[in-house]
């Protein structure tokens, strides 16, 4: 069962979605389950994963609704507000819908590099473990020093590192970049997902054997066990295709063992997140 652990549903709205500017037009219109939902489809998707693109409780309701309504969504990761003090009561409201399956802060938008350990922060992330909730990390390379502290702080909390902390693809591999993320997969509660690399390309262009040593990297780091297939749709819509993101993924497993790539395009994303 393939399973697509990474997109998003939104009905557009200017000033909600004010990070769509002008060079990515296409994403200026509603994106909702009965456009999704003839894709996976065609690519032989079982179910996806509903992931919060606006920091509201309202967009994790609307999420959640999608995913009651449309049984190919397996599961949300939404957002509360895990600075404030009665995160607790907010995380309980939201964990009596059994489709909740983790929490997301956009953290990349963030000025301070270290946001992540701050203690307000840090005190509504040990809310989650006890609420069986995975935590995404959505983050820049320059905070992931910042990422791998928050991790080794919190053992037990299941994370998942969203689009591999969106490197500089045309630029090829950096080392450091790499590094860190060896230093993330060193401990067993992390995961990643091979999502959000197109995007990350100038001017949008890219081949997949640019996107190779990438992945290459994250699977010498977290092995196939902790990587998880995501398409990032409709985001992805700025640098190709749902069908050219995923054959992207289907090549690159495609030299691994049957039981691997399983593991990759559904195995993980039903484990990591309890699906």
């Amino acid at each position: 069962m393939t399973i697509d652990s990474h997109q998003h549903f939104w009905k557009y709205d200017p000033k909600r979605h004010s990070w769509i500017t002008d060079t990515m037009a296409v994403l200026r219109r509603d994106y909702l389950p009965t456009h999704l939902e003839p894709l996976l489809q065609e690519q032989g998707v079982a179910g996806c994963v509903a992931v919060q693109a606006d920091m509201s409780e309202a967009e994790t309701e609307f999420l959640l609704q999608c995913a009651a309504e449309h049984p190919f969504i397996k599961g949300v990761v939404g957002w509360v507000d895990l600075l404030d003090q009665g995160v607790g009561e907010r995380l309980e409201y939201f964990v009596g819908n059994p489709l909740l399956k983790g929490i997301r802060h956009i953290v990349q938008d963030e000025a301070d590099d270290r946001f992540m350990l701050r203690p307000d922060f840090q005190a509504g992330i040990a809310r989650l473990e006890s609420l069986g909730l995975a935590y995404d990390i959505l983050i820049y390379p320059k905070q992931l020093t910042a990422a791998v502290e928050l991790v080794r702080r919190f053992p037990a909390q299941r994370f998942v590192i969203d689009h591999i902390a969106k490197p500089r693809i045309s630029r090829g591999v950096d080392p450091w970049w790499k590094k860190q993320m060896q230093a993330l997969a060193a401990f067993p509660n992390t995961a990643c997902k091979l999502s959000g690399m197109v995007t990350e390309t100038d001017g949008f262009r890219w081949e997949r054997e640019d996107l190779y040593p990438f992945m290459d990297a994250v699977l010498e780091a977290f092995g196939a066990d902790r990587l998880l297939f995501g398409s990032d749709w409709p985001v992805c819509l700025l640098a190709g295709s749902y069908e050219s993101v995923k054959q992207v993924v289907d090549s690159y497993t495609g030299a691994l063992t049957g039981t691997e790539r399983q593991l990759i395009m559904g195995g993980n994303a039903r484990r990591w997140y309890a699906l």
